[in-house]
């Protein structure tokens, strides 16, 4: 974590300093708050990788002799046949599209998206899948 932080620190040091030369040399306000944003961004994001590299054991990636195979973890179990993530997808994008195209069709996207990520959450739990 400590690379990442030292990263992000120097970004928000790098926006700073594009901010000021851009606000001093163009006057534009929306530019130079946007720069300005981006550093404090990088800045929140830099401090806290930092604040939590000192709580935490050391990472396999700030060790420079570290092997690749140790920075592997737990990947999880993801179902190699289900059609729910499909449905949570088009659900999401009707959920989305409501937003250019009426509220209605975001509520409506929102109903079938909390239905369909019920359906992906619990699809162990009952019917041919069920363990037991």
């Amino acid at each position: 974590m400590r690379t990442g932080g030292v990263i992000f620190a120097v970004l928000a040091g790098f926006f700073a300093v594009v901010a000021t030369v851009y606000g001093v040399l163009s006057r534009e306000p929306v530019g130079t708050t946007a720069l300005a944003l981006c550093g404090l961004l990088a800045l929140l994001v830099g401090y806290y990788a930092l604040f939590v590299d000192k709580r935490i054991d050391p990472q396999p990636e700030d060790n420079p002799a570290a092997e690749i195979a140790e920075g592997a973890g737990e990947y999880g179990f993801y179902s190699p046949h289900s059609w729910w993530p499909l449905a949570v997808a088009f659900s999401a994008a009707m959920a989305g599209a409501g937003f250019a195209f009426g509220w209605w069709l975001t509520a409506l996207g929102a109903v079938f998206l909390l239905a369909t990520t019920v359906g992906l959450v619990f699809e162990y739990y009952r019917g041919y899948h069920a363990e037991g």
